[in-house]
C-alpha cells in the first residue's frame, strides 16, 4: 500500500504537523527537535516540502528516503531541497529521545539574495538521507552555534538588518557544511575506494555486454542506482577521489573500450559506435576526438 502523499506548502504547515505552536517568521523558523512531535494522524504519510529544510539531529529513529530505510541514532547533518520527499516513522526504541535542530527556509524568504542563486549550486541538497554528513563533537558545536545565532535573530525585534544577517549566517552554515563534506569524502577511504572497485566493474561488465547494441550507453542515473547511491553524491564523491565526475568515468571506459576495437579489430568505425552504443557515428567520432586529439581512423593508423 503507497503511502499518502501530503505537500507541506508553508512553514505554518510544517509547525501544525509536527504539533508545534505557530511560527515567529512565516518564512524562515528554527526549532528545537527536542519539542516536535510526529502526531498519530501523520504517520506513515510522506511529505513533498516546499522550503529548504536543514536538519541538526540526533536519536532520530528511522528516515525513508524513496525505497530504503535508515536508522540514525548519531548526531547528523541532513539537507532537504523544495520538491524532494521524506517520510519519517516513530523511533522504535522509546527511550531514544530526539534531539538536535531544524531550520526551515522558504524561497521567497533569499529571494533577490546572493543566496537565492548560491544555493543551488550545494549538490548536498540533493544527497539521499544515507548520505548525510556525519560530524565530529567539534564540528557539531560550531553549526550548533550557528543555528543559535539564527535562532536568536529571528527571536529578536525583526528590523532592516534581520534577513540580511540570518541570510549571512546560513550562508556561513552552508559553506562550513561544504568544507566537511569534502573532509568525509577523504575521511572514509575504505568504503570510498570499495565504491571505486564496484564502479569499476559495473563500467567493465557494461561495455563487454554484448547486448550494448539494444541497451545504449550507461547513465550517471543508471550507474548511480547500481551503486545504491545519489547521482549528485557519487559524482562530488569521484571528483574528490579521482578529479573525474561521473560521467567522465564512463567516458573514459568507453575510450577504453574503443581503442581496443579500433587496435584489434578489423570494424568499421559505424561498427564500433554502434557496438557501443551510439546512434549516430558522428558522436562517436566526435567524443572520440576530444577525449583523444585523434580521429578514430587516425587513431586505427597509429598502429598500421
Amino acid at each position: 500500500m503507497q503511502n499518502k502523499l501530503r505537500k507541506i506548502e508553508t512553514i505554518s504547515d510544517f509547525h501544525k504537523i509536527r504539533g508545534l505552536g505557530s511560527p515567529l517568521h512565516s518564512l524562515v523558523s528554527l526549532i528545537d527537535y527536542s519539542q516536535a512531535k510526529l502526531l498519530p494522524e501523520y504517520v506513515g504519510e510522506t511529505w513533498h516540502f516546499n522550503f529548504y529544510s536543514i536538519g541538526l539531529k540526533r536519536d532520530v529513529g528511522v528516515l525513508r528516503y524513496g525505497q530504503q530505510k535508515y536508522d540514525f541514532s548519531e548526531g547528523i547533518l541532513s539537507f532537504i531541497a523544495p520538491g524532494q520527499l521524506l517520510s519519517i516513522e516513530p523511533n522504535a526504541n522509546a527511550d531514544l529521545k530526539p534531539s538536535g535542530w531544524l531550520l526551515l527556509i522558504h524561497p521567497d524568504f533569499i529571494w533577490n539574495s546572493s543566496l537565492a542563486k548560491s544555493i543551488k549550486s550545494y549538490d548536498f541538497f540533493h544527497y539521499a538521507i544515507n548520505e548525510a554528513l556525519f560530524m565530529s563533537k567539534k564540528e557539531e558545536k560550531l553549526i550548533e552555534s550557528i543555528l543559535q545565532n539564527i535562532g536568536q535573530e529571528i527571536e529578536g525585534n525583526i528590523d532592516h538588518f534581520s534577513q540580511n544577517i540570518i541570510i549571512a549566517q546560513i550562508e556561513l552554515l552552508l559553506s562550513y557544511s561544504e568544507r566537511y563534506y569534502q573532509r568525509q569524502f577523504i575521511t572514509r577511504k575504505k568504503s570510498n575506494h570499495e565504491i571505486l572497485e564496484r564502479l569499476e566493474t559495473l563500467l567493465n561488465d557494461f561495455f563487454n555486454d554484448e547486448n550494448l547494441i539494444n541497451t545504449g550507453l550507461p547513465t550517471v542515473q543508471y550507474v548511480a542506482e547500481e551503486l545504491n547511491l545519489s547521482p549528485n553524491y557519487l559524482s562530488n564523491l569521484l571528483k574528490s577521489l579521482t578529479g573525474q565526475n561521473t560521467q567522465q568515468h564512463i567516458h573514459e571506459k568507453l575510450i577504453e573500450k574503443a581503442k581496443e576495437q579500433l587496435a584489434t579489430t578489423t570494424l568499421s568505425v559505424s561498427e564500433i559506435a554502434y557496438q557501443l552504443g551510439f546512434e549516430h557515428s558522428q558522436s562517436f567520432s566526435k567524443l572520440f576526438k576530444s577525449k583523444t586529439n585523434y580521429a578514430p581512423l587516425k587513431f586505427r593508423q597509429t598502429f598500421n
